[in-house]
């Protein structure tokens, strides 16, 4: 009885360290380019988090050394406008404007790809794009602009007055939980923001 317990032991250390030599590659290919989360398993998750909440998809495209991205991330770290935009959106980021050698950040697998399907290609970073829970873009950060070569021009980060009124306008389409009060709130404190960043 012994020597069959001892033997079981044996048996599952061997097959608890064949499972961690076989898992080393995967959580090593986690930190290097490319080895990170799949543009479609991020997408998947957020439809569903997105369909049990009742909410949009709030998707930003960006880059690690992207200035605008980190003005736009800071808006939605602001404890007011977290709570305020968490009522409405799931929040998605996805990395597609990495330097190729860099070796610390790398785009999300298939992101580019993705970006590009709905409408990102060349727009500049962030682009932001809402989504219903089903993945369907409703509106996006290229604000309509007859003097731009294209028709449009991506807001990004806004900014700009106009560039406000686009983003009030996507929350408007794309955010039907936030009221005009909650809009002029979001408006108040981009405006704010902007007047600090000319200074």
């Amino acid at each position: 009885m012994l020597r069959r317990v001892l033997s079981s032991t044996r048996i599952l250390r061997s097959v608890c360290l064949a499972c961690l030599v076989a898992a080393l590659p995967l959580a090593a290919n986690a930190d290097e380019p490319g080895g990170g989360e799949s543009a479609s398993a991020i997408l998947h998750r957020a439809e569903e988090q997105a369909r049990a909440e009742h909410k949009n998809i709030l998707l930003e495209f960006g880059a690690s050394w992207c200035v605008n991205c980190r003005l736009y991330d800071r808006f939605l770290a602001d404890p007011q406008m977290h709570s305020l935009m968490d009522r409405a959106f799931v929040f998605v980021t996805m990395d597609t404007g990495e330097n190729p050698a860099d070796r610390k950040h790398s785009d999300t697998p298939g992101g580019v790809a993705f970006e590009n399907s709905v409408g990102g290609k060349d727009a500049g970073w962030p682009f932001l794009v809402i989504l219903n829970a089903e993945g369907r873009p409703v509106i996006d950060s290229d604000r309509p602009d007859p003097k731009a070569k294209t028709g449009k021009d991506n807001i990004g980060y806004p900014v700009a007055p106009e560039e406000i009124d686009w983003f009030d306008e996507m929350l408007r389409r794309g955010a039907p939980a936030l009221h005009a009060e909650d809009r002029a709130e979001v408006r108040a404190w981009l405006t704010a923001s902007a007047s600090k960043l000319r200074h």
